[in-house]
C-alpha cells in the first residue's frame, strides 16, 4: 500500500515559487493515485482567497491549479482556522471547500500521515 503524504503549503501565492511547487507536487502525486492531502497553513491560506489578481505582480493565477486538485484525486484539503482568522479570511469566501481545523485537529492530521512535506 502506498504511504500517505501530507503537503503543508505555508507560503502566499505572491511570495515566490513555493506555493506553485506545493500544488505541482500535489497534482503530480494525485496523477499517480498516491494518497495525498494538502494543508494550507500560515500565509498559505492566501492561496484560497477568491479574486486574486496575480497579473499585477507578473505571476500566474494559481486558481485553475487549485480547482484541478479534485480532478487529480487530491480531495483531502485542509486549512488552519487560526491562520484564516488572523488573516481576515472567512471559510465561506474561499475558492475551494476545505476542512477547517483547529490546533487539535491539525495534530491529528499530522499524525495520520506517513510522510509530511512542508513547502
Amino acid at each position: 500500500m502506498a504511504r500517505s503524504l501530507l503537503i503543508v503549503s505555508r507560503q502566499a501565492p505572491w511570495s515566490g515559487p513555493h506555493a506553485r511547487e506545493a500544488l505541482d507536487m500535489a497534482l503530480a502525486g494525485g496523477a499517480y493515485d498516491l494518497p495525498i492531502a494538502l494543508l494550507f497553513l500560515d500565509d498559505g491560506v492566501f492561496q484560497l482567497q477568491r479574486g486574486q489578481q496575480p497579473g499585477a505582480l507578473e505571476q500566474k493565477d494559481l486558481g485553475a491549479n487549485l480547482q484541478a486538485l479534485p480532478l487529480f484525486g487530491v480531495e483531502s484539503l485542509y486549512a488552519c482556522r487560526h491562520s484564516l482568522q488572523t488573516r481576515g479570511l472567512a471559510e465561506d469566501t474561499l475558492l475551494l471547500p476545505v476542512q477547517v481545523l483547529d490546533a487539535p485537529g491539525l495534530r491529528e492530521l499530522l499524525d495520520a500521515h506517513d510522510e509530511v512535506v512542508t513547502i
